[in-house]
């Protein structure tokens, strides 16, 4: 029995779809914080990132011949994302940042092996 194409992909989706998740609550949450303009760039690129990681998604599932090269980007917008929220000391940010350095390896993985 062959293989499905999308059982290469499986891994990386996963990371994708918590990394998409843990940035939209980090955007959520920093805009809870009481100096809101502190968190700017966290908050653009959380949501960058879980804009970034939810178009990945889209093209590992549907196969596309641009996925490797979609994971390539969203491995460098998880890697900003990830660094920028390492910066704050709150749980959501620091939880983000553990997300987003899961899913650029897992992009730059599957980047690498397509």
């Amino acid at each position: 029995m062959a293989l499905d194409p999308l059982d290469r992909y499986l891994d990386c989706i996963a990371a994708c779809n918590a990394c998409a998740v843990a940035c939209q609550h980090c955007a959520a949450a920093c805009l809870q914080e009481p100096d809101v303009k502190m968190m700017a760039r966290c908050i653009a690129l959380d949501m960058d990132c879980a804009q970034v990681c939810q178009v990945s998604v889209a093209l590992m599932a549907g196969g596309s011949d641009f996925a490797p090269d979609m994971c390539r980007l969203c491995a460098q917008v998880c890697r900003a994302c990830g660094e920028e929220c390492a910066r704050h000391d709150m749980d959501h940010c620091l939880q983000c940042a553990e997300a987003c350095r899961r899913c650029a390896q897992a992009c730059e993985q599957m980047a690498g092996a397509a």
